[in-house]
């Protein structure tokens, strides 16, 4: 691991938090250049504590830490403004991408170009929540992880047929399929074609991509149960 003696003006968000002892907490945040870091923010608990209004999730932050080891500690933290407080469907929303970094993102792995994506979602979700918005960011996610979806040509080389249909294969790619399919896996071309170029204004393509990204993450969190997603179902449910 490497160590790291001051990290100073970082730009982050919180991602989770947790009780430490009967004043702290262990913070985990998503930070531009240093990923996923957990900090320890001593006192943060306690009722004058400069910190305990500041590490909230989903709003931008600038911090500092020193340290070394797999927890660092907190120094400094100041609000950047700019994010509207999210409510309804977009915060639950907003708790599904948290939970989608601290199961996939590995520590200290700097990843720029999703902490902008991971930022913008943000705003977006705070201008109008569109379930589009996720999709985007699931495929930024996974593109950033390594895992990116090969979606214009299946796994022959031949390019997409936007009226055929094709099962994605997981470490392989895009077979072509002589009929529709009836697995989570399986999608229509021109829905390949829409999720190549973030265009979700066909109904059927969004769903498709709902479904396929589902699959995906489940197997790349190794089948790992999302909070979010089952209190989603419970309160859809009530």
């Amino acid at each position: 691991m490497t160590h790291r003696n001051k990290v100073d003006n970082q730009p982050a968000f919180v991602l989770h938090t947790y009780a430490f002892r009967e004043t702290s907490l262990i913070v985990e945040v998503f930070s531009r250049d240093y990923g996923r870091v957990a900090l320890l923010a001593r006192g943060a608990r306690r009722p004058r504590s400069a910190l305990r209004g500041l590490l909230l999730a989903f709003q931008p932050l600038e911090l500092a830490w020193a340290g070394k080891g797999e927890v660092q500690t907190l120094i400094k933290a100041e609000w950047q403004g700019g994010q509207p407080l999210l409510a309804g469907k977009a915060l639950f929303c907003a708790y599904y991408i948290n939970e989608l970094l601290m199961h996939l993102l590995p520590r200290e792995d700097a990843h720029t170009t999703l902490f902008s994506a991971y930022a913008k979602t943000l705003r977006c979700f705070a201008d109008s929540l569109k379930e589009s918005d996720l999709r985007c960011f699931e495929r930024a996610l996974l593109q950033e992880l390594g895992y990116g979806l090969t979606l214009d040509k299946d796994v022959e080389g031949v390019p997409i047929d936007i009226d055929r249909h094709y099962a994605y294969q997981i470490e392989s790619g895009l077979v072509r399929l002589e009929r529709q399919g009836n697995s989570a896996l399986s999608i229509s071309g021109k829905t390949l074609i829409d999720l190549l170029h973030d265009d979700f204004s066909d109904l059927r393509s969004l769903g498709e991509a709902k479904q396929l990204m589902r699959a995906l993450i489940s197997h790349y969190t190794g089948g790992k149960h999302l909070e979010t997603r089952r209190i989603f179902k419970e309160l859809q449910e009530l």
